[in-house]
């Protein structure tokens, strides 16, 4: 019988915990509780508050009598990320689900986000109609909104807690058995504007059998696809877009942190890197873009989107962090330049056309990457040109061969 784990306050929402658990049960599942409260639990837990503070070596005594809220929740959750994976792993529970304000969200989601993808985690909170970026991070956390606060049974939580409960029970009773061959499972970067470049790379590698995973380079994508890499999930990356380190470097929306492009090279994973869109800063809308941008070349991508042209010294500066992070890499990696342009609208006739610009990034590169730990391949061709994919697809099936062997 498949169990869900339900993790939570049990000494200030024991009731509402209470309802969810007998509804769960009442589906024929089984519940594994694990209170995170400072006080006594309403009812009794499978694990207690006790054991979570234990499990980074505090005392739940010592947590309470400091009557400090903020520091009880940070012993808790980080109890909590070392625990609960431990416990899944000795077969404890099938799927998680909590339930709670701000702070019960935090005490929670960050054991969710270290439990394996694809097992089923929810939190229902009132703060998930906002940016949960935070709370999710680069897993498949599920966040339901409590629309009221999770504080008592009234007709408007019950139907909200009845309807995760179902939830859960059905992501943890309907368990897809279709088997999917197994391939080998390659990365890939794609903003809109390298689209091309990429859809025609992913067709390449499909036809000759191999599983492309495409992450939208948005900030949580590339910080996804470096999760998975660290992950031991990927076997290839052809990561011809890194252009989140243009945000990052400038201030821009859609940053990936500063560990981007790093995770395949510490790994030993084969890597084909490219420029893409490193011509462009994201923004959100127009009225939006910092004043002290003004006066710079700006491009209105869509109502939500507005893209910023980098400057020469920009590329240079992104020429450098590129060639240090591939720098550091213990696996084969080839680096590929387009030197006609780097995105869609890099190119004669649009608006960021840079050639410019796009030289003080290639003429950077050239200067920093060390020859002897990175290929570096030049083609007189755009990034989205059908002949610059397919070929970094093949040179990254040349360096997969060549490790498999």
């Amino acid at each position: 019988m498949k169990t869900v784990a339900i993790a939570g306050t049990f000494d200030s929402k024991g009731q509402e915990y209470a309802y969810v658990k007998a509804l769960i049960e009442g589906l024929g599942l089984k519940t594994y509780t694990i209170h995170t409260g400072v006080f006594e639990p309403t009812f009794e837990p499978d694990v207690s508050n006790a054991a979570v503070a234990s499990a980074v070596g505090e005392s739940i005594e010592a947590i309470a009598a400091k009557k400090d809220r903020a520091y009880a929740t940070e012993i808790l959750s980080k109890g909590m990320a070392k625990l609960v994976p431990e416990l899944y792993k000795e077969g404890k529970f099938d799927a998680i689900l909590s339930l709670g304000g701000s702070g019960g969200t935090a005490l929670v989601t960050p054991a969710m986000r270290e439990l394996p993808i694809g097992v089923p985690k929810l939190m229902v909170s009132t703060v998930a109609s906002g940016n949960t970026a935070h709370y999710v991070g680069t897993s498949d956390i599920v966040m339901m909104p409590s629309v009221v606060d999770v504080s008592g049974l009234n007709s408007i939580s019950t139907k909200i807690f009845a309807n995760a409960a179902f939830a859960i029970a059905g992501m943890v009773k309907f368990e897809n058995k279709e088997t999917v061959e197994k391939k080998p499972l390659v990365a890939a970067t794609m903003f809109g504007v390298t689209t091309p470049c990429v859809e025609f790379a992913r067709k390449y590698l499909e036809d000759r059998g191999y599983e492309v995973l495409t992450f939208h380079a948005t900030g949580t994508g590339g910080k996804s696809m470096e999760s998975l890499i660290e992950g031991g999930f990927i076997e290839g990356v052809l990561d011809l877009t890194t252009t989140e380190w243009c945000d990052e470097l400038v201030g821009g929306v859609l940053n990936a942190g500063p560990n981007r492009l790093e995770a395949a090279g510490k790994k030993g994973i084969p890597q084909v890197v490219s420029v893409g869109a490193l011509d462009m800063v994201n923004f959100g809308p127009y009225d939006t873009v910092p004043k002290q941008f003004a006066d710079r070349n700006l491009y209105k991508h869509n109502p939500t989107v507005t893209l910023m042209r980098t400057t020469v010294t920009e590329n240079e500066q992104l020429g450098k962090i590129i060639a240090e992070k591939l720098n550091m890499a213990s696996g084969d990696t080839v680096l590929m330049l387009p030197l006609k342009g780097v995105s869609m609208i890099d190119a004669p006739e649009q608006a960021f056309y840079g050639p410019e610009e796009d030289k003080a990034l290639f003429d950077t590169i050239r200067k920093n990457v060390n020859r002897d730990i990175v290929t570096l391949e030049e083609m007189q061709n755009h990034i989205n040109d059908q002949v610059f994919a397919e070929t970094a697809a093949q040179r990254l099936i040349d360096l997969m061969a060549k490790q498999a062997h």
